[in-house]
């Protein structure tokens, strides 16, 4: 077992959680909601697999208004109607931020996500995606473990 990253170097952490709220902060204030936040986390994480992100941003996602219908599509959101201009476009973000480099098909993606979201939320909803991939990578590096959880969200004993 690895160490935990964050136990390793706890002043790290705290700057990194720190810059996290920054950005929260800034997303909000540029016009980007929570539920559009926790849409491209939720995405992001499952791009690169990481379980700990991935079930703590589905269950934020879930009280942030995202039905659970949506967060089960999520992996094929461009193959649905289902999902708002809004929300394709913070998506789009998502998967571009998170599958580097930047390929022609993602350049465009980028260039509608901008139309739609404006400048403003645009970036913050890139801050976002760069932010989820940090702590998506400090995870997967610690081998932070998924605890088991009850219907109810419940830890369990």
């Amino acid at each position: 077992m690895r160490p935990y990253l964050d136990k390793s170097a706890p002043e790290v952490w705290k700057a990194a959680a720190a810059y996290s709220a920054a950005v929260a902060k800034h997303a909000e204030s540029s016009g980007l909601s929570v539920h559009d936040a926790e849409l491209i986390k939720v995405r992001a994480s499952q791009l690169n697999a990481c379980s700990f992100c991935l079930d703590l941003h589905s269950r934020e996602a879930r009280a942030a208004g995202i039905t659970q219908q949506k967060l089960d599509l999520l992996p094929a959101w461009r193959e649905t109607a289902l999902f708002s201009e809004r929300e394709t476009a913070v998506l789009a973000v998502a998967e571009a931020a998170t599958r580097m480099p930047l390929s022609e098909e993602s350049k465009a993606d980028l260039a509608g996500a901008r139309a739609v979201l404006g400048d403003a939320a645009f970036a913050a909803a890139e801050w976002v995606a760069l932010t989820i991939n940090t702590f998506n990578r400090i995870s997967i590096l610690s081998e932070h473990p998924v605890r088991a959880r009850g219907a109810d969200g419940q830890l369990l004993a």
